[in-house]
């Protein structure tokens, strides 16, 4: 489920080049369910017309702090009335001082002081303004104030320079918004997953691999950090990006993955092993690309490490997680992977249901039994494993 569905958003945007973000953050959040309501500030509507944002969120644009479409010319209570946040991106330098400030003197900024809603901020500005010592004392009020602070980033600048300061990506401050709302089952934990296949060597261009795309171990890497666990996330070759609030670490071969897993286990209270690990590695790797000669070529594999059963051998091993994708007899092989490595938990899977897929349909095995979670996409199902395995935590 998204966690946007049905939110009420009212987003003010201020008068920075990073305004233009904003509608394609407005097309974002209404995607995600969210109904958006903009409050342009008089700079802000100076970058982006009114038209533009009404045009995207199907809502009425307000600017005016004496604006008499509502009937009781009182825009700065009833627009946040009823919101679940506000959120101000792009937030200018001059609007955060005035944040600090407690300043009322136009719609935007009377809205942010006359709330019960939560405030969020996502900072905008060239690099040396957001490193003053006034932005920086501003922002360190705002935070002291209860103000929650999405960004910034770094990069290229419309100045033309380069450093901290740009708006996060319309993408990410979904992403982050998303995050806010869902509740932190996992506060406090360190979590340490797996995900995406191993490949390993032939020689040199050529591997053994499989059609593990990632997407069901990023997909859980994202719920858990979501859940406000700490997320360390060990993965294989895919071409997916890393999560908002997930440490990644890049591997390839089944051995890299196990040094990863095992420097990052200390303080973990979770491993979860969701990348399809290769079983087997040819034993001897060319040092140059082998040349087809036409002849019978025979490759000696040797056994990979079972990097899950390795972690829950330890003397005080973490809460282990696997994950069973089988071809046939899914509860037996899921059930019996999960004795014999004597594991809590474990998420199985039919690989014609979610292999390589955007949707996925698994089944929870635990010591009270199986638990099926309705087909979804893996986004989702990732929520409702969260959610299982945060109930297992706490018994």
């Amino acid at each position: 489920m998204s966690f946007l569905k049905g939110r009420r958003i009212v987003l003010g945007v201020t008068g920075g080049i990073a305004a233009y973000k904003a509608a394609e953050l407005v097309r974002l959040l209404g995607k995600a369910g969210a109904n958006v309501h903009v409050v342009l500030s008089e700079g802000g509507a100076r970058f982006v017309t009114a038209v533009t944002f009404q045009a995207l969120s199907g809502n009425t644009v307000w600017s005016d702090l004496w604006d008499a479409r509502m009937g009781n010319n009182m825009a700065h209570i009833d627009l946040g009335r009823d919101a679940d946040a506000i959120l101000i991106a792009p937030a200018t330098a001059d609007f955060l001082a005035r944040l600090a400030q407690g300043r009322s003197d136009d719609l935007l900024s009377t809205l942010c002081l006359a709330r019960d809603a939560p405030l969020i901020v996502a900072p905008a500005m060239n690099r040396q303004m957001w490193a003053s010592p006034p932005t920086q004392r501003n922002v360190a009020q705002l935070r002291a104030d209860g103000v929650t602070v999405f960004g910034p980033g770094a990069g290229d600048q419309a100045c033309g320079e380069v450093g901290m300061g740009r708006m996060l990506e319309p993408e990410e401050l979904v992403e982050h918004l998303q995050a806010f709302f869902v509740p932190k089952q996992l506060a406090g934990r360190k979590v340490v997953l797996t995900a995406g296949p191993t490949f390993e060597a032939i020689d040199p261009v050529r591997g053994i691999t499989n059609i593990s795309s990632g997407k069901m171990g990023y997909a859980l890497a994202r719920a858990c950090a979501q859940a406000g666990a700490e997320v360390v996330l060990v993965s294989g070759p895919v071409g997916l990006p890393a999560p908002v609030g997930v440490e990644r670490v890049s591997v390839t071969s089944a051995q890299q993955m196990r040094a990863a897993v095992f420097a990052a286990l200390p303080g973990a209270h979770v491993f979860i092993g969701v990348a399809a690990v290769a079983d087997y590695r040819p034993q001897q790797v060319a040092e140059h690309k082998m040349k087809k000669s036409g002849a019978t070529l025979t490759i000696t594999l040797e056994p990979n490490p079972d990097i899950l059963a390795d972690v829950a051998a330890l003397d005080q091993p973490p809460f282990c997680v696997g994950f069973a994708a089988e071809s046939r007899d899914l509860d037996a092989y899921a059930e019996g992977k999960r004795q014999k490595k004597r594991l809590p938990m474990l998420v199985g899977n039919l690989v014609s249901d979610g292999m390589g897929g955007d949707d996925n349909t698994v089944i929870i095995y635990d010591d009270a039994g199986r638990h099926p979670l309705p087909r979804a996409p893996k986004a989702e199902v990732a929520q409702g494993i969260v959610a299982h395995l945060a109930r297992l935590l706490e018994d």
